[in-house]
Protein backbone atom coordinates (compact mmCIF):
# COMPACT_ATOMS: atom_id res chain seq x y z
CA UNK A 1 0.00 0.00 0.00
CA UNK A 2 1.37 3.40 -0.97
CA UNK A 3 0.25 7.04 -0.79
CA UNK A 4 -0.69 6.59 2.86
CA UNK A 5 0.27 8.96 5.62
CA UNK A 6 1.36 7.87 9.09
CA UNK A 7 -2.08 9.00 10.24
CA UNK A 8 -3.73 6.82 7.54
CA UNK A 9 -1.63 3.84 8.63
CA UNK A 10 -2.60 4.35 12.27
CA UNK A 11 -6.30 4.56 11.31
CA UNK A 12 -6.05 1.38 9.23
CA UNK A 13 -4.32 -0.46 12.07
CA UNK A 14 -7.01 0.65 14.53
CA UNK A 15 -9.69 -0.59 12.10
CA UNK A 16 -7.86 -3.92 11.53
CA UNK A 17 -7.40 -4.47 15.27
CA UNK A 18 -11.08 -3.76 15.87
CA UNK A 19 -12.32 -6.05 13.08
CA UNK A 20 -10.03 -8.97 13.93
CA UNK A 21 -10.01 -8.45 17.71
CA UNK A 22 -6.24 -8.87 17.60
CA UNK A 23 -3.68 -6.18 18.40
CA UNK A 24 -1.89 -4.80 15.34
CA UNK A 25 0.55 -1.89 15.27
CA UNK A 26 3.40 -0.26 13.40
CA UNK A 27 6.84 -1.58 14.24
CA UNK A 28 9.12 0.44 16.46
CA UNK A 29 12.21 1.71 14.68
CA UNK A 30 14.36 -0.79 16.59
CA UNK A 31 12.04 -3.68 15.72
CA UNK A 32 12.12 -2.65 12.06
CA UNK A 33 15.93 -2.73 11.96
CA UNK A 34 16.04 -6.04 13.84
CA UNK A 35 13.68 -7.61 11.28
CA UNK A 36 15.58 -6.07 8.38
CA UNK A 37 18.94 -7.36 9.56
CA UNK A 38 17.61 -10.89 10.13
CA UNK A 39 20.54 -11.74 12.39
CA UNK A 40 23.23 -10.07 10.27
CA UNK A 41 25.60 -7.23 11.14
CA UNK A 42 26.32 -6.21 7.53
CA UNK A 43 25.09 -3.17 5.58
CA UNK A 44 22.29 -5.26 4.03
CA UNK A 45 20.70 -8.51 5.11
CA UNK A 46 22.36 -10.01 2.02
CA UNK A 47 25.88 -8.83 2.92
CA UNK A 48 28.06 -5.79 2.27
CA UNK A 49 26.32 -4.84 -0.99
CA UNK A 50 22.98 -5.34 -2.68
CA UNK A 51 22.53 -6.68 -6.20
CA UNK A 52 19.91 -5.90 -8.83
CA UNK A 53 18.12 -9.20 -8.19
CA UNK A 54 17.70 -8.38 -4.49
CA UNK A 55 15.84 -5.05 -4.25
CA UNK A 56 13.81 -2.43 -6.08
CA UNK A 57 16.16 0.56 -5.93
CA UNK A 58 16.93 3.48 -8.24
CA UNK A 59 20.41 2.43 -9.32
CA UNK A 60 19.61 -1.27 -9.35
CA UNK A 61 18.54 -1.92 -12.94
CA UNK A 62 15.59 -4.26 -12.50
CA UNK A 63 13.03 -4.64 -15.29
CA UNK A 64 10.21 -2.98 -13.35
CA UNK A 65 12.22 -0.33 -11.45
CA UNK A 66 11.11 3.30 -11.04
CA UNK A 67 7.84 2.41 -9.33
CA UNK A 68 6.57 0.46 -6.34
CA UNK A 69 6.34 -3.26 -7.00
CA UNK A 70 4.13 -5.93 -5.49
CA UNK A 71 5.71 -7.51 -2.41
CA UNK A 72 7.42 -10.82 -3.09
CA UNK A 73 9.15 -9.88 -6.34
CA UNK A 74 12.57 -10.10 -4.74
CA UNK A 75 14.04 -12.77 -2.44
CA UNK A 76 13.21 -12.60 1.26
CA UNK A 77 15.85 -12.15 3.92
CA UNK A 78 16.99 -15.13 6.01
CA UNK A 79 13.92 -14.79 8.25
CA UNK A 80 11.48 -14.93 5.34
CA UNK A 81 10.64 -11.21 5.39
CA UNK A 82 10.25 -9.56 2.00
CA UNK A 83 11.20 -6.10 0.69
CA UNK A 84 12.96 -4.73 3.75
CA UNK A 85 15.48 -3.01 1.46
CA UNK A 86 14.00 -0.65 -1.11
CA UNK A 87 10.57 -0.69 -2.76
CA UNK A 88 8.97 1.75 -0.27
CA UNK A 89 10.03 3.65 2.82
CA UNK A 90 8.03 2.23 5.74
CA UNK A 91 6.42 4.20 8.54
CA UNK A 92 7.57 3.31 12.04
CA UNK A 93 5.75 4.19 15.25
CA UNK A 94 8.63 6.30 16.56
CA UNK A 95 8.83 10.05 16.43
CA UNK A 96 12.03 11.22 14.70
CA UNK A 97 15.28 11.51 16.63
CA UNK A 98 18.52 12.59 14.98
CA UNK A 99 20.47 9.74 16.55
CA UNK A 100 20.10 6.83 18.94
CA UNK A 101 21.17 8.73 22.07
CA UNK A 102 18.61 7.99 24.76
CA UNK A 103 16.86 5.27 22.76
CA UNK A 104 14.95 2.74 24.88
CA UNK A 105 17.27 -0.24 25.49
CA UNK A 106 14.43 -2.75 25.01
CA UNK A 107 13.56 -1.75 21.41
CA UNK A 108 10.29 -0.09 22.35
CA UNK A 109 8.99 3.15 20.84
CA UNK A 110 10.38 6.50 21.86
CA UNK A 111 7.29 8.10 23.31
CA UNK A 112 8.17 11.78 23.15
CA UNK A 113 4.93 13.34 21.97
CA UNK A 114 6.39 16.82 21.31
CA UNK A 115 8.30 15.50 18.27
CA UNK A 116 6.04 15.84 15.23
CA UNK A 117 8.05 14.25 12.39
CA UNK A 118 7.88 10.43 12.14
CA UNK A 119 10.60 7.92 11.31
CA UNK A 120 10.64 5.99 8.04
CA UNK A 121 12.96 3.10 7.24
CA UNK A 122 14.02 0.94 4.30
CA UNK A 123 14.63 3.23 1.36
CA UNK A 124 12.47 3.07 -1.75
CA UNK A 125 12.44 2.48 -5.49
CA UNK A 126 13.50 6.12 -5.94
CA UNK A 127 16.55 5.84 -3.66
CA UNK A 128 20.10 4.69 -4.19
CA UNK A 129 21.30 1.56 -2.37
CA UNK A 130 23.04 3.54 0.38
CA UNK A 131 19.63 4.80 1.52
CA UNK A 132 18.36 1.23 1.84
CA UNK A 133 21.03 -0.05 4.25
CA UNK A 134 19.72 -1.86 7.31
CA UNK A 135 20.72 1.14 9.42
CA UNK A 136 19.45 3.84 7.05
CA UNK A 137 16.73 6.06 8.44
CA UNK A 138 14.86 9.16 7.51
CA UNK A 139 11.75 11.07 8.54
CA UNK A 140 8.77 12.96 7.23
CA UNK A 141 5.63 14.63 8.51
CA UNK A 142 2.82 12.29 9.67
CA UNK A 143 0.33 13.70 7.15
CA UNK A 144 2.67 13.23 4.15
CA UNK A 145 1.46 10.89 1.39
CA UNK A 146 3.87 9.74 -1.29
CA UNK A 147 4.11 6.96 -3.87
CA UNK A 148 7.33 5.74 -2.28
CA UNK A 149 6.09 5.51 1.32
CA UNK A 150 4.02 2.68 2.79
CA UNK A 151 3.85 0.65 5.97
CA UNK A 152 4.20 -2.81 7.48
CA UNK A 153 2.16 -4.08 10.41
CA UNK A 154 3.14 -6.17 13.40
CA UNK A 155 0.74 -8.24 15.46
CA UNK A 156 1.19 -8.66 19.17
CA UNK A 157 0.79 -12.25 20.32
CA UNK A 158 -0.38 -12.97 23.85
Amino acid sequence: MINVSWNDAKNYIAWLSNVTRKKYRLLSEAEWEYCCRAGTKTRYASGSKIEQQQANLNSVKSVAAKKTLEVGGFPSNDWGIYEMHGNVWEWCEDPWHHNYEGAPPDGSVWGEIWVISRTIRGGSWSEYPDHARSSSRSHTMPDNRNDNVGFRVARDID
